[in-house]
């Protein structure tokens, strides 16, 4: 595990939080190489799907010519949701690496583990990476919005 991946997730989400997004932000590295980036884009787009992981995953199947990401290691400044860790487990991801957990739909660890299930792939995964830089984007982006 590189902190140097998960500060370019950082950079996405501080990105996405200028934007108005909830800020997170996710990069997709292959052989020591980002080959997928991706920072939440739900308000923009105006689209459900537009998380940051799904944004980054899709990156990096166009990048690859695959829809197989079995040698590749996910960086995300939150822990992923429902959706993102079936995209993560379809997508054959090899490592999940997290910032924050999500008390309220993280689904590697907090509220569940999706990957504890009988599924086709199992990811390593590692939780609390650079944890506190990336509570605090969040706690910020939200106190900004209670503020206005």
């Amino acid at each position: 595990m590189e902190r140097k991946f998960m500060k370019e997730a950082l950079n996405l989400a501080k990105q996405a939080a200028q934007k108005g997004e909830v800020p997170v932000g996710a990069v997709i590295v292959r052989n020591g190489e980002i080959i997928g980036r991706g920072k939440n884009q739900r308000e923009e787009k105006q689209n459900a799907l537009s998380h940051a992981e799904i944004e980054a995953i899709n990156e990096a199947c166009e990048n690859t010519g695959s829809w197989r990401l079995e040698d590749c290691e996910l960086y995300v400044t939150l822990e992923p949701c429902p959706m993102c860790t079936g995209a993560i487990i379809n997508s054959r991801i090899k490592t999940v690496v997290f910032g924050a957990y999500d008390l309220k739909a993280g689904s590697m660890d907090s509220v569940i583990n999706l990957c504890d299930y009988p599924y086709n792939h199992k990811p390593e995964i590692y939780g609390g990476i650079c944890e506190e830089e990336c509570k605090k984007i969040l706690s910020d982006f939200f106190g900004d919005l209670r503020n206005e």
